[in-house]
């Protein structure tokens, strides 16, 4: 039996098409709320962050606004204007809206990715070997991404995406693979830089928990979108209603790690938003963390090794000198002058 013919055979229900895409879009504005609450705590909390920050901040907001309108776009083209039409529910057009909605959550996600791949690369004293690899996978996932959008308009119906199945799980398993090694590589090189002193090892352990927690979250979206996609047989959206979630949990990630930066140092700036001074010891004796202040992307994720950093340690430290012509025990003269 053809594949148009099992099709043909295998009649599509509401709930599993239009049910499916009106749960994604509930969810998917649902998650847009809480992207856009967090991109405005982030612009009334550090007003005076790096430009490159906010432009950052503002193209996920472009991108996600037009995602979310892209879902609404496809929803109302089937339950508004195609309402009680049974034809246009059973042919299923493909529209552009759907598949440029796949292009728009590729790109925040490459986007987010490229930055925790950027902390990876100053958190392991800029090794680039492990970096390229999640810059590989990263970029990898994008090609992978305009490839199925390609491949989607030449569908003839939305039903027929099954088809690109292959295409769609390996580039759905190269983001799983990504945000893995990404949440490794960051608990593995922050783990490094324990002290043994409890307010460093505590802002470790903050740390590795916002690692292994974003990368957890998006990775299990992305796998139940790979199993609704590729477990769950018949004429069905299933998978779309976690899709339309996907890019906006990376875009809540992104913010989220913005937004904690005072929590997770242990440390306010002032009440503008403006910069506190740099170079400020985090944590004494052994690792020297620089101010993470909002204003300075580079002191952010800077974490110097101990070594290079107890010399001048002891360096700042008063010098001490005794002044030969008066002996230590002297009732008129100190022994001893600090300097």
């Amino acid at each position: 039996m053809s594949t148009t013919a099992a099709r043909a055979a295998i009649q599509p229900t509401i709930n599993a098409t239009l049910g499916a895409i009106f749960i994604g879009f509930a969810l998917a504005c649902t998650v847009y709320g809480i992207v856009i609450t967090q991109m405005f705590m982030y612009f009334r909390s550090y007003p005076g962050d790096k430009f490159l920050f906010k432009c950052v901040v503002v193209v996920i907001l472009v991108l996600e606004t037009a995602d979310q309108a892209l879902i609404g776009h496809m929803l109302y083209y089937y339950c508004i204007s195609n309402f009680a039409n049974l034809t246009a529910l059973l042919q299923a057009r493909m529209t552009w809206s759907l598949i440029l909605q796949l292009t728009a959550g590729a790109a925040v996600g490459c986007i987010v990715k490229g930055y925790f791949a950027f902390r990876v690369w100053r958190f392991s004293s800029r090794n680039i070997w492990i970096t390229g690899l999640i810059l590989l996978l990263t970029f990898g996932q994008l090609g992978l991404a305009l490839a199925y959008t390609i491949e989607a308009f030449k569908l003839p119906d939305v039903f027929a995406v099954h088809e690109l199945r292959t295409l769609g799980t390996v580039s759905l398993g190269t983001g799983v693979a990504t945000d893995i090694v990404t949440a490794v590589s960051l608990c593995y090189f922050l783990n490094r830089l324990r002290t043994g002193l409890k307010s460093s090892d505590s802002l470790v352990n903050n740390l590795c928990a916002y690692a292994i927690n974003t990368g957890v979250l998006t990775s299990t979206v992305s796998v139940a979108t790979l199993v609704l996609y590729n477990g769950v047989g018949g004429m069905n959206l299933y998978f779309v209603a976690t899709y339309f979630i996907l890019s906006k949990l990376y875009a809540i990630s992104f913010m989220a790690t913005l937004n904690t930066r005072r929590t997770i140092r242990g440390r306010g700036t002032d009440a503008q938003g403006g910069a506190t001074t740099n170079n400020t010891n985090m944590f004494h004796l052994g690792t020297r963390l620089p101010s993470m202040a909002p204003t300075d992307l580079n002191q952010w994720d800077v974490v110097y090794p101990p070594a290079l950093k107890t010399q001048d340690d002891y360096q700042e430290q008063p010098e001490l000198k005794y002044n030969a012509a008066y002996f230590p025990g002297s009732h008129d003269k100190p022994g001893a002058q600090i300097v």
